[in-house]
């Protein structure tokens, strides 16, 4: 049997096939899970095809905005934007979040305490066996993230985005 070295220690290569055959299985199944979801009662002022969809985001856009997928923690090169200016949907340019909202909430995404007036919906979310709500863009229905219920004052929530489908527009000086 064939061996590879992992930190040091040595793991059979069989044993390292089927930790990937199974991880890619789940990755597909959470995927699928929050593929095509309707977003029951809602209308959308800015509509697409799936093709169109996919000419207009990025292969990882498309995952999350359309298909509920999450970006990976600490990867979202707006985790750390702490300019003034607004938060935008990626999939409509429709403006969701103020900078004066946005914290620190350790968690890996970017976080808001209040979205812009209007500017996201949300939907109960039980995928995986979790309550959650999840939040979505009001003009596109594009999946954004989910709220939860331990953020800061003045309003107590955490809206954890994924920065992947947001685009940061500065203040005009």
């Amino acid at each position: 049997m064939q061996k590879q070295l992992l930190q040091g220690e040595e793991i059979p290569t069989m044993l390292n096939r089927r930790l990937l055959l199974m991880g890619a299985a789940f990755g597909g199944l959470a995927v699928r899970l929050g593929a095509g979801k309707a977003i029951a009662g809602e209308t959308f002022a800015v509509t697409h095809t799936e093709d169109e969809w996919r000419k207009l985001l990025t292969p990882d856009q498309f995952v999350i905005l359309r298909q509920a997928g999450t970006e990976n923690p600490f990867t979202s090169a707006l985790l750390h934007e702490e300019r003034k200016g607004t938060f935008a949907c990626a999939g409509c340019d429709q403006k969701l979040f103020s900078s004066a909202t946005k914290f620190d909430s350790g968690t890996g995404w970017p976080s808001f305490w209040a979205p812009l007036d209007h500017a996201v919906g949300t939907t109960n979310d039980t995928t995986f066996g979790m309550a959650r709500t999840a939040v979505h863009c009001s003009r596109c229905g594009g999946h954004l993230g989910h709220v939860f219920d331990d953020g800061p004052k003045p309003t107590g929530l955490r809206y954890c985005m994924n920065g992947l489908v947001m685009t940061f527009h500065p203040a005009s000086a």
